[in-house]
């Protein structure tokens, strides 16, 4: 596999949305936007009871923004609109009226922790650990912290933020909710999300939707605020220090 791509495929009132980029499955903005676009779509097709979202290969689940994006930003107008995409996403999982289970086979870095931590149940792998680098490139996890702090609690969200060089591991995340459970290997990961959509397609989808309102009450801001959030990364990332520093960064 070399292209990046989006894919949607419905069986048995699944609705499975994989994304794949060939540099450890990061975010470009294509990317942000045909996976926002995918889970609206899920939400709105009555046929889907439930949307599993993963990525494809056996590595990094998510390693979060593209650095050649990101490298790319000469302005505030750029910068916020390539923050917005993940703004976009976060808000489409949350608005979706079908529970969002998250696939994660490998590590999260920046969005991908907020991908994870904003996906309704997210089901996991040993070995995928997890980081907020935002920091250590002159930025912030603006934009994914609120579905970050809601998932874990303000504590453990300035522990990742504020040390963002530190891997932390997956039981370490699994102890403070950003996954619901933690497997060996992973036809142990697929077989319990098998066996949790099987619950959920024989559940009723009314209840479903109910559901999910509450767990999400108190988020309805949230359109305005990731975008707020999304203006302060589009402006921090043209500074000297994050270009330089990301500069340094493609350079490994």
């Amino acid at each position: 596999m070399s292209d990046a791509y989006v894919r949607s495929s419905y069986h048995h009132g699944i609705t499975t949305i994989e994304f794949f980029h060939p540099q450890s499955n990061s975010l470009p903005g294509k990317i942000l936007d045909e996976l926002a676009q995918a889970i609206h779509g899920a939400g709105n097709d009555s046929e889907t009871k439930l949307v599993l979202l993963r990525s494809a290969g056996e590595k990094a689940f998510c390693a979060g923004a593209s650095f050649e994006e990101l490298a790319a930003i000469q302005n505030e107008e750029q910068g916020l609109q390539f923050f917005s995409g993940f703004a976009q996403v976060i808000n489409a999982i949350r608005t979706c009226p079908k529970f969002v289970i998250a696939r994660i086979q490998g590590k999260c870095v920046g969005g991908g922790v907020g991908i994870a931590a904003a996906a309704d149940y997210a089901i996991a792998m040993e070995g995928a650990d997890v980081k907020l680098s935002e920091l250590a490139v002159g930025i912030g996890p603006f934009v994914v912290g609120p579905a970050v702090e809601r998932k874990i609690g303000v504590a453990a969200f300035s522990q990742l933020a504020i040390d963002a060089t530190m891997w932390r591991n997956a039981e370490w995340a699994r102890k403070k909710g950003l996954y619901a459970e933690l497997h060996h290997t992973t036809a142990d990961m697929d077989e319990a999300i098998q066996k949790l959509s099987h619950t959920l397609m024989h559940s009723s989808p009314e209840a479903m939707a109910e559901m999910k309102k509450i767990f999400w009450k108190g988020t309805e801001h949230w359109n305005q605020l990731l975008v707020e959030r999304a203006a302060i990364s589009g402006s921090l990332v043209l500074s000297d220090f994050t270009k330089q520093a990301i500069a340094k960064f493609k350079k490994k």
